[in-house]
């Protein structure tokens, strides 16, 4: 056993996050282990920190080693995979320890500092009290004296039959304080258990077979060799939309089960992962975990607890299930693997796809990437024999691609039409409402108007701790912005600068509505967007009622746009693509055509042909006219010629270093002294292969009164690399700079931070 170990403590710095030693207790000894949750002193002060051993029988610093405060159960202990994985998001991320110990396990099962009852001891608390509860057991005999009641009498008979929790026992009559007397008679044994959890209980096992077309079958027989060797493999699934790529990872998860192996599903949006879920579990039932954010603290510990015990065979959930505690992973699908919600925004700022492979590696598993709009760099590494290329090229049942128009919007304002629905739009959807039809209409903003501007001095009204525009919500009747929260509440009539007349402009989901209910007031309207689908399962009994067809018309943002399955939906609009559409990113043309292709590919998925419209400025655009013919091949031709002639990948990596701090002429120097320092550095290795451009304010230049800039790095992402932006941030360190701005590397970037 351990007498010392090696400790990443919580809340470390860049420059301070290392092991540090400590020594263990000899009655904590046995219970300490790679990977433990610690409670550990730090500091001059030997203030208690959270912390993880990450080496045992570590060499002490110094003869005098200060002793561990406290050590968590077994249960919290990280499995060897998930510690390798902590130490891979610390070398990929240029994150702490601490922050990818955060990132692999969920909060429910993290634990904070406390003091003892004696009100000194520093002592470790689960961050989570309520996820237990009390389990009864039959120890002794009821004693003939006094008489026993019939609630005493009922409890025995029911215990007989083996342990049964509070919960279970409350339901058959029996109460608390029973079972309490029962105990304090030597009668019963109370302990505490986990609660039993079974999301999504109410959907019914079905396990019919799982029937192929021609097609789906043989692209099924393309990737059932890399699914039984032993070795890891990854393909790429491209399929149009609706040719049914969600059969064939059901009939490759029934393989990997009866192989003895475990599968792993991951989803880009929390409103995805409903029908995924309905799909996994009324086919394979209750070994299905699942995790995204919008479960709550105790759902997600109870379903992480039961994926760690070994109680889950497959596993669905969005970008953060892939850290899941699931071992034999013998399967890895990343459905609609293009999004961006496959990487974090926040420390650790890693990659699903990244770590994906990392764990289909460690697993000899098969990495399964799928879509109807596969990512430039997917399709070009397919392409190129690195990742195998499988196709499916019709749709399920034989259904025709719908057809689409494209309507000039300006040609609608000359001919007299002000509003944001053109006639063509407004005629179909009169059309498939008398046809009994359902309609999806996307747009891409939230909120009613999207811009307050003077009429007078012509300026547009921005946060006072952001650099971008308030954004008005009739529904609460106030001005929001949506990256600080900050509110104006009522919103002004007048202009701050100048006192003129306020004019709101724009057209958001809330303004749609509003539009759709004066020109169909017998329509039904459904709205998806954040404002809508806060509250909890907000997104699967919206997506419920829609497909019961309780709702006509859903209009919303790009939640709506993606792996959505209603026979009924035989149309489909597109609102105000144009914003995306000149959008800064070099990655703007490859969003639109992907969310333009996914959307248009939500009508028609059934016996009745589709129809789709998409309304914009730029009518001869030729990334839209490409999505209307759903056309990928001849998309990424052009694409991936742009991406050669400006050097974006797949041809080099994109490394963003991001400054921010309260001071602008601060956060300017400390980004310009890094720069300074990469270039020294970067002038010791002359081979590698390097271009730096900036630094430049970021593309929204404040928020939450924060300045940001940004240093571009065009680069080759490998360990030479990773080591040169690990030495200049041990420098920018050592000259305190992080006092003047705060910075963060982005190796997953889309240009900007």
């Amino acid at each position: 056993m351990p007498k010392t170990v090696g400790v990443a403590v919580s809340n470390a710095t860049f420059h301070f996050d290392k092991l540090y030693t400590y020594a263990v207790m000899p009655d904590q000894q046995d219970t300490v282990r790679l990977g433990s949750m610690v409670l550990v002193p730090f500091g001059r002060g030997s203030r208690a920190r959270m912390g993880v051993v990450l080496a045992c029988d570590a060499e002490p610093e110094s003869a005098k080693l200060k002793f561990l405060f406290d050590v968590a159960p077994a249960s919290a202990c990280l499995t060897p995979e998930l510690l390798r994985l902590v130490h891979f998001l610390k070398e990929r991320t240029f994150c702490t320890y601490y922050e990818a110990v955060k990132a692999v396990i969920p909060y429910g099962a993290q634990y904070k500092p406390t003091v003892a009852e004696d009100g000194v001891t520093p002592v470790l608390q689960k961050q989570l009290v309520r996820h237990t509860e009390n389990a009864y057991k039959l120890v002794g005999t009821l004693p003939p004296k006094p008489r026993p009641t019939a609630k005493q009498l009922a409890a025995v008979a029911l215990l007989a039959g083996g342990e049964r929790t509070l919960s279970a026992l409350e339901e058959k009559g029996i109460s608390r304080a029973v079972l309490d007397n029962l105990c304090a008679k030597g009668v019963l044994e109370c302990s505490k258990v986990n609660k039993s959890i079974d999301l999504y209980s109410s959907i019914p096992l079905k396990n019919e077979p799982i029937l192929l077309t021609e097609e789906q079958q043989a692209a099924y027989n393309a990737l059932l060799p890399g699914l039984e060797d032993a070795a890891p493999h990854s393909a790429l699934l491209y399929g149009v939309t609706g040719s049914g790529k969600t059969l064939v990872f059901l009939k490759l998860i029934e393989h990997c089960l009866q192989m003895g192996r475990r599968a792993l599903v991951l989803v880009p949006e929390i409103s995805l992962t409903p029908q995924m879920i309905l799909r996994l579990k009324s086919q394979f039932g209750k070994r299905v975990a699942v995790q995204h954010s919008a479960l709550n603290h105790t759902e997600r510990l109870l379903q992480w607890q039961m994926i760690q015990d070994g109680g889950a065979d497959i596993v669905v959930g969005t970008r953060s299930a892939i850290f899941s505690p699931l071992e034999n992973i013998g399967l890895v699908i990343i459905d609609e693997e293009q999004e961006h919600t496959y990487r974090s925004e926040s420390a650790p700022r890693y990659s699903a796809h990244e770590v994906a492979r990392q764990r289909a590696a460690e697993n000899g598993a098969l990495l399964l990437l799928a879509s109807a709009t596969p990512s430039t760099e997917s399709y070009y590494a397919a392409q190129h024999g690195r990742t195998q290329l499988v196709r499916l090229t019709k749709r399920y049942g034989g259904n025709p691609l719908p057809k689409v128009q494209i309507v000039d919007m300006r040609a609608e304002l000359a001919s007299g039409n002000p509003r944001e629905i053109s006639l063509a739009m407004e005629d179909a959807i009169r059309q498939n409402l008398e046809a009994g039809k359902q309609t999806i209409l996307l747009l891409n903003r939230r909120g009613y108007q999207t811009v307050a501007q003077c009429e007078d001095c012509r300026e547009v009204l921005k946060c006072q701790k952001c650099s971008v525009p308030m954004v008005y919500h009739k529904s609460a009747h106030k001005l929001l912005c949506h990256y600080c929260g900050s509110q104006l509440d009522p919103p002004p009539a007048r202009c701050p600068a100048c006192g003129g007349k306020l004019q709101y402009r724009g057209f958001g989901t809330q303004k749609a509505e509003e539009e759709l209910a004066k020109l169909f007031p017998e329509a039904r309207i459904l709205r998806m967007d954040q404002d809508t689908t806060a509250a909890k399962d907000a997104h699967e009994k919206l997506l419920a009622k829609f497909a019961r067809h309780e709702y006509d018309i859903m209009v919303g943002t790009q939640m709506v746009a993606k792996g959505l399955d209603f026979e009924d939906v035989t149309l489909v609009g597109v609102l105000g693509i144009d914003s995306l559409l000149f959008a800064q990113g070099f990655r703007a043309y490859e969003t639109v055509f992907s969310l333009v292709t996914q959307v248009v590919g939500r009508s028609g998925r059934a016996k009745d042909p589709g129809f789709a419209i998409i309304q914009t400025t730029d009518p001869d655009n030729p990334v839209l006219n490409l999505a209307a013919a759903q056309d990928y091949d001849a998309f990424f031709e052009q694409e991936i010629a742009y991406r050669k002639l400006g050097l974006y990948p797949p041809f080099c990596g994109l490394c963003v270093v991001g400054f921010a701090g309260p001071k602008e002429s601060e956060v300017a120097r400390a980004s310009a002294r890094f720069a300074a320092l990469l270039g020294r550095q970067a002038a010791k290795q002359p081979d590698l292969p390097l271009r730096v451009l900036g630094p430049t304010p970021g593309s929204i230049e404040k928020i939450n009164d924060s300045y940001r800039y940004k240093l571009t790095v065009k680069c080759r992402n490998d360990r030479r690399f990773r080591d040169l932006i690990r030495e200049t941030l041990t420098l920018y360190e050592q000259e305190k700079l992080p006092g003047k701005a705060t910075v963060v590397v982005d190796l997953h970037s889309d240009g900007d931070i």
